[in-house]
């Protein structure tokens, strides 16, 4: 399995690097998968060019069927006006319509006050819908204050748990809990999210078992 993880951090180091890092290791806890990343900065000149050409240059034309190919992707971008970045953006607009099509995506965000805090909401979810990606619930968004709170990783830890159930649920690989170390049995995507423990899990149920409850 493959687990792409796209930052749009411009500094080095970057706290958009640090939170996409976290992301993938609280994934990577439940899930056996090969991450890679693309750092977005590095490949700024070829993203112009192509979206004044139309044609990719080699490393972009690699990146973006990378992403295509993932089994789960990690999409982080720093907030600019309240927004994703524009090289967050302009990766994503060159992107293969279809590339994204049922891919589990988990959203996160930096900034540097809380006030940005639903950038994921109303930038970023929208924008992968639109790409028709399997947005995850939980997104994170972390604040400059957020930085070594328990609430930050509380919510790493949770996103990165529903990022390896839904990657384990597409392939049919089976996650391990871990508090009781069972397999989680792969389930069917095409269903609706019950929540079985609101701290740190949910199942998919199967869409007709949901409509024979209803039914009753």
């Amino acid at each position: 399995m493959k687990l792409i993880v796209v930052s749009a951090g411009l500094g080095s180091p970057s706290s958009t690097r640090l939170l996409a890092d976290r992301l993938a290791a609280a994934a990577l806890v439940h899930v056996d998968a090969e991450p890679e990343v693309i750092e977005l900065r590095d490949l700024a000149t070829e993203i112009a060019q192509h979206l004044v050409t139309g044609f990719p240059p080699a490393r972009l034309a690699a990146a973006l069927d990378a992403v295509a190919a993932a089994d789960g992707l990690i999409a982080v971008t720093p907030v600019f006006a309240a927004s994703y970045s524009g090289l967050f953006k302009s990766f994503f607009d060159v992107i293969d319509k279809d590339a994204l099509t049922g891919k589990p995506v988990l959203l996160g965000a930096t900034g540097g006050t809380a006030r940005h805090s639903l950038v994921t909401e109303h930038a970023m979810r929208p924008l992968f819908t639109h790409l028709r990606a399997l947005v995850l619930p939980t997104a994170v968004y972390a604040a400059s204050e957020d930085w070594g709170e328990d609430g930050l990783a509380q919510r790493i830890t949770r996103a990165g748990t529903e990022l390896a159930r839904f990657i384990a649920s597409a392939t049919g690989a089976a996650v391990p809990d871990v508090d009781t170390t069972e397999a989680i049995a792969p389930r069917s995507l095409t269903g609706a999210i019950t929540s079985t423990d609101p701290a740190d899990g949910f199942e998919v149920v199967p869409f007709e078992q949901r409509l024979a409850a209803l039914r009753r």
